[in-house]
This record gives structure tokens, sequence and C-alpha cells, in this order.
């Protein structure tokens, strides 16, 4: 995701230095070339050492420290990132920043920047809520600084509140969705993920293996490229990504219903939820009680909601989902016409590391206008940003 995007990660002196560490491997883990700057408190918590180990790059401290010739650290570094992140700052950066002081190496190299700057406090309630603070906040949010609110819970120094430096995986979020393009801006995206469950009895039910992982890939994307994302999705054991609105569903006519309700001021529809396509006729009150060797259900048609959304789909995009064992690419085209589709992602649900549950995905993707992609299998979030990649394509338009 930051393949060789520059960071230049500021390090400040509180207790939460440590989750700074499992920042770093992350955002190394996505290819990302980090380069640390810690202050002399944040030095009393944490070993520059660590930050050496795990970004594979020298850790600055010293402002005066020109060990690489006669190149000015302060200014260049900072000119060449794509992004300064502050995690933790504490209030005394915060304070400096808000009031242009640079009397040490971070503060200075923030000065010396023209990317964009995160900032993550942490810090105790007390100091959070403090008058000061807040209104260093506000001025540094009308300088265009980016901040991420600090989480609540319980606090290193005993108290619980809000304070708690939020956890590496949401800020290394944070940090794609600002260096993304922003492609998807004022676009409203409407995303359906995850299965519906049709109960036959109060604890029996129909349904399939889908776990939304797929649907919730594209909900981060859409995110990342600046939409204003709905995702609709099934049951699930899967945390709604940061950013946006998310309506939990059971059954296929629960998503009808929401779906619908909400597709009217889409621009942009992905269907890429399991629903039923049948569920049972009747569903009892009471729990069908073990007895005969063998029992009937009778099930009918659950309400298609693909279709109707091309029945009525206007001016906007409209992208489905197949997962076919046989025949799969006449099976994708057929449904791509028959429902109007702009676009269908085929899924082979048969082949290796495809399908429901899986981290990983093998697609192509059939347009409207007789264009066909195939692609190998790659991360699910891989796929999601190849999905939205084709939708910036004006070729879809066609």
């Amino acid at each position: 995701m930051l393949k060789n995007r520059k960071i230049l990660l500021g390090i400040t002196g509180g207790i939460a230095c440590y989750k700074s560490a499992e920042l770093v491997r992350l955002l190394v883990k996505n290819q990302a070339i980090v380069h640390v700057v810690m202050t002399e408190h944040a030095r009393q918590f944490v070993s520059p050492l660590t930050f050496q180990t795990l970004s594979e790059n020298p850790v600055l401290t010293d402002m005066f420290d020109y060990h690489n010739g006669a190149e000015i650290k302060h200014i260049s570094i900072p000119q060449e990132s794509d992004i300064t992140v502050i995690a933790p700052a504490t209030a005394n950066i915060l304070g400096k920043m808000a009031n242009g002081i640079a009397d040490d190496l971070l503060s200075t190299m923030v000065l010396a920047t023209k990317a964009p700057i995160l900032l993550v406090p942490s810090m105790n309630l007390f100091m959070w809520e403090n008058r000061i603070v807040q209104k260093n906040i506000q001025k540094l949010k009308e300088s265009g600084y980016r901040l991420m609110e600090p989480e609540e819970g319980f606090l290193a120094c005993g108290y619980e509140g809000k304070g708690r430096m939020p956890e590496p995986a949401d800020i290394l979020n944070e940090i794609i969705s600002i260096l993304k393009k922003k492609d998807l801006k004022n676009k409203k995206v409407l995303l359906s993920a995850g299965p519906t469950r049709e109960f036959f009895d109060p604890i029996r039910f129909i349904s399939n293996p889908s776990t939304g992982k797929m649907g919730f890939s594209l909900a981060r994307e859409a995110i990342w490229r600046g939409a204003d994302v709905i995702l609709v999705s099934g049951p699930t054991t899967l945390t709604p990504p940061v950013g946006c609105r998310f309506i939990q569903v059971e059954s296929a006519n629960e998503m009808h219903k929401k779906i619908t309700d909400e597709a009217k001021n889409a621009s942009i529809i992905i269907m890429s939820a399991a629903v039923s396509d049948y569920m049972p006729e009747k569903s009892s009150r009471e729990k069908e009680k073990k007895g005969a060797e063998k029992i009937s259900l009778n099930l009918v048609k659950t309400r298609d909601i693909l279709a109707e959304l091309g029945r009525n789909k206007g001016r906007k995009i409209l992208v489905g989902f197949a997962a076919e064992t046989n025949n799969p690419e006449e099976n994708a085209k057929k449904k791509l016409h028959k429902k109007n589709l702009d676009m269908i992602v085929l899924n082979k649900v048969n082949e290796a590391g495809s399908g429901f549950g899986s981290e990983t995905n093998k697609v192509t993707l059939l347009f409207r206008n007789g264009k066909i992609l195939r692609f190998d299998t790659m991360a699910k979030s891989e796929v999601a940003k190849t999905i939205f990649d084709a939708i910036a394509d004006a070729n879809l338009r066609k």
C-alpha cells in the first residue's frame, strides 16, 4: 500500500512510545521508507536501537549530527518525505507546533516540511482537557494539520478517560488515507458485504460461508480514496472500517430494504454480499424438535436486489459479483447483461486461494463493453484497489 513512500515519523516523550514500534513495523511491512526522529524525552522510554532495527535506517536525534557528509538532515529529510507523522504527540510538541517554536530536531523538521502532517496525541486526560492544549489543537487544525482523536480507556497514570494513543493499525489506515489519490472525492459509494441468514426456526438458518472480507476491503479502499461510504453488511466478525457509515442487517429482506433506501443517493454501488437466493417459505416461532428421520423445507426465492438496482440504475455505476464453479466466464457474462451491470467481478470459488473466507482472491473483471481483465491471485485489499482503479477508468462509463 505504501511502496517507496517516504515517511518521517516523529516520536515524543510519552508512555505510548512502545506502540510506535509496532507502527514502524507495519509501515515497513507495507514497503514504506521510514525515517524516525526521536526527542530527548522519547529516548527515556524506548531505545533508538529498537527503531533503527525496525526501520532499517539510522534514527535521528541530534540536529547537529552530520554523519552523512555536509547534508543538513533537518532540511533534506522533511523536504523529501511524503508525510510527517508524530506519534505519540505530547502536549509539549503540540504547543511548540502551534506557536512556531523550533528548539530541537523534530520541531525544526516540522517547520521545514511542505508535506502533510499527521498528529497522533497521547497524554493524561486532564492534560487533554486543558483549555490551553485544546486551544493549541484548534489552532493546528486551522493551520491544516491532520489530527487523530485520542481513544478512551485505562491510562498509564491510573485514570480512565480520553488520552490513549490510537492503535497502530488505525494510524496506518489514516496515513494511507492521507496519501491516497482522492479520485472518489464527493462520490457516495454504497457497498454490500457478508452473508445473509434465513431462519426457519428461532435458532436455525440457511446461509453461506461468506465472511465479508471482500466487502470490508472495498469499503476501506473507497474511504482512502475520499468517498462517502455506506457499508451494509450481513453478520460478520469484522470491525467496520473507520470512516464509513455502517448498517448491520441479517436477512435478505433486511438487506433489500436498506440497500434500496440508500441506493437513491449513491453514485457507485458495489454488491459484494453473498445474499441468499432462497429462504424458507415459513419460519417456526418455536424450535423444531428433533424427531422424524427426515424433514422437508419449502424454499421460495428472495428478492433479486442486484436485478432491481439494474432496472433503476440511471446514471449510477453498478458493479456485481459472480461466485461461479462451472462455465464461470459464460455465466458471469450472462449475469452482467441480464442485470444491466457496468462491471462484474468473477470469483472462481473452487480455485485455491480464492473464495469465501480466504485472505486472497483470484478474480476476472468483465465489462459491459466486452473488455475482460484477468488477474492472478492477490490479497483482497489489492483486489479492492483493482476494482476501484477500473471504476476510475473512463471506459467503464462507455
